[in-house]
Formats: C-alpha cells, sequence, structure tokens
C-alpha cells in the first residue's frame, strides 16, 4: 500500500517568519524610545578649586519617615526650597549638605534632589548617615 504524503505549502511558514520580522522589528523600534537619562548632576571639573566657607553651608536633615529637618525643625519642600533660595541671594557660594538616614524612602532623597537642581544650587552633597544597629 502505497502512503499519499502531504506536500506543505510555503505560503503557511512564509506568513509566520513575516509576522516574526515584523514583531522584531517592532521591538527594535520600541526599544529606541526607551531611555532612561536619571540623574543628571553638574559635576565639578577634575582641576577646579572651589572654596565654601563653613557660613555657607546649608544643612538639612531626612529622617526615617522622609520627613525634612531644618535646624533641629521638621520643614515641608516648600519651607525648604523659600531656605534655599533666600540664602542663594545672601551667599551665592552657597553649598547644600543633606544628611539621610538610612531608613529614608528613596524618593524623598530624589525630591530633595530635585529640589536643589530647580534652584540652580551648584554645590550639593549628601551623605548616609550611620544606622543605629551598626556598632
Amino acid at each position: 500500500m502505497k502512503l499519499r504524503r502531504r506536500r506543505r505549502s510555503f505560503t503557511e511558514s512564509s506568513v509566520l517568519s513575516d509576522l516574526a520580522f515584523l514583531l522584531i522589528i517592532y521591538f527594535i523600534v520600541i526599544a529606541g524610545f526607551n531611555v532612561n537619562r536619571g540623574f543628571l548632576l553638574d559635576l565639578p571639573q577634575k582641576d577646579s578649586i572651589k572654596m565654601v566657607q563653613k557660613d555657607e553651608l546649608l544643612r538639612f536633615r531626612l529622617d526615617r519617615d522622609g520627613r525634612i529637618l531644618f535646624g533641629g525643625a521638621e520643614i515641608d519642600y516648600a519651607g525648604a526650597e523659600a531656605a534655599i533660595i533666600s540664602a542663594l541671594a545672601a551667599a551665592p557660594n552657597l553649598a547644600v549638605v543633606l544628611a539621610v538616614s538610612p531608613e529614608a524612602p528613596w524618593q524623598s532623597v530624589v525630591s530633595f534632589v530635585d529640589l536643589a537642581q530647580k534652584n540652580a544650587v551648584e554645590s550639593f552633597s549628601f551623605s548616609m548617615e550611620k544606622s543605629a544597629e551598626s556598632p
């Protein structure tokens, strides 16, 4: 008995390959639009010398709940912005220093950095405080 062979047509596989090709092109084009820039901060030049006096430091602290402390009192972002603007008017060589609690929400840090960047703070520094658990 002779078995009948089924012939495959090339149209079925060519349709799938065309679809796969179009999906590859689509994902390549979409990947080109998804650009993550991160933080855009102006860093000082390697050989630049900038002296900051102790009275030109504006110190803020972010506690574990994301609250901003300035001079021992809690302030909001509008109050911090007002303090930065008035201090910049008095001392253009101002440096903003932010001490961050290890338990502080990262979004609070990002929001404060954004606040300093919007107000054209040229010197900005932040440091992580030591956690209570570490010796």
